[in-house]
């Protein structure tokens, strides 16, 4: 029988889908192991592909609701267990309780470290403490470490993981045919893009993406627009119409078959978002756009290269880690002071002076 270790992150999508690589690379080093994952839902389809994790869905809203809902999920793990060693990815209020009970049980419990007390060097107005940080990935791997188990990060097959399907492609082309002649054609004119973020602080000004995309059009690229339900879908929908080579699959797609998707393109074009990671473990290069946050936050998206990443050097950058602080100096001159230019030749192979 294997030997079970417990590993929880409840949120958000993108700080999940960082663990990914973390845990292909200690179960490829550790192959005598499995991993119990616990999250949302929604993140099913980023760790069940991994061989070795099993998971198990967090119902935050319901039943695991509050400290007494920890309790009844630390009740309901323990059914599964015993565990050798248990993880915590997260460290909030509710993973510390969490981590408490299965101290209390007699299990070895390690927690991550955030680094907050560097990141507010980083991002505060004055005395900014300007260098790179660890990267979330390392954060993981230490915390992996400190439970005993020391193991170096590896390339993640993200293009064999998500892409290898034949019924998620034809489920995809079911919904939307015109995506056939990304599947055939095996062009590298093909770009993804995801203009949106969880905050505005870390979206580039639309119009200034709209004409990347009328420019990338001109030069034969067909472009698929990625975005969630609801407003974003609706805004996409309403690019498209005003584009002549451009697709939308916004609220369209189910989260696996938008990572097979993701597979199959030669360039994913994002902020500083989930979506950077997403197309990060599906095997895309990523081009990605920076305005309040910076990469030395340790969120750059796993094998991407730090030249991909378009931003432009200010002395109030970063102003934020998470990009959910309001711009103090009301120009936004973060985003607004790059061009569609600067954008369109990185993509395109060139790159801005």
């Amino acid at each position: 029988m294997k030997k079970r270790v417990l590993v929880f992150r409840f949120s958000a999508l993108g700080d999940v889908a960082m663990t990914v690589p973390v845990l292909h690379s200690f179960l490829g080093q550790y192959p005598e192991h499995e991993v119990w994952f616990v999250s949302r839902g929604f993140a099913a389809d980023l760790v069940k592909p991994v061989a070795g994790v099993r998971f198990f869905e967090a119902d935050l809203k319901g039943r695991h609701k509050g400290i007494a809902g920890m309790v009844r999920l630390f009740n309901d793990l323990r059914r599964y267990g015993p565990f050798d060693s248990v993880i915590d990815l997260h460290s909030v209020l509710r993973t510390h309780v969490l981590s408490l009970l299965f101290r209390l049980n007699g299990n070895v419990v390690s927690r991550i470290d955030k680094g907050r007390n560097e990141k507010k060097k980083l991002c505060r107005k004055n005395n900014k403490v300007f260098q790179q940080l660890p990267s979330t990935f390392e954060r993981y791997r230490q915390t992996f470490k400190k439970t005993g188990f020391a193991f170096e990060l590896e390339p993640f097959r993200g293009k064999e993981i998500f892409g290898a399907n034949k019924e998620t492609e034809a489920s995809v082309l079911k919904k939307l045919p015109g995506l056939k002649h990304f599947f055939d054609t095996g062009t590298k004119k093909q770009i993804g893009v995801a203009p949106f973020a969880k905050h505005p602080w870390k979206m580039w000004p639309a119009e200034k993406m709209k004409q990347l995309l009328k420019m990338l059009e001109a030069e034969g690229y067909s472009i698929v627009l990625f975005g969630g339900r609801g407003e974003e879908q609706q805004e996409l929908s309403q690019w498209e119409s005003e584009l002549n080579n451009t697709l939308s699959v916004a609220g369209q797609l189910t989260f696996s078959e938008e990572l097979y998707l993701i597979s199959k393109l030669g360039i994913m074009l994002s902020m500083d978002s989930a979506n950077m990671h997403l197309a990060s473990l599906a095997g895309a290069r990523v081009v990605s756009i920076w305005g309040a946050t910076h990469p030395y936050a340790g969120f750059y998206g796993y094998g991407q290269s730090v030249s991909d990443a378009v931003q432009i050097d200010l002395e109030c950058r970063p102003c934020s880690v998470y990009g959910n602080k309001e711009c103090y100096r009301g120009d936004f001159a973060c985003m607004n002071g790059i061009s569609p230019k600067m954008v369109f030749e990185i993509l395109t192979g060139g790159r801005y002076a």
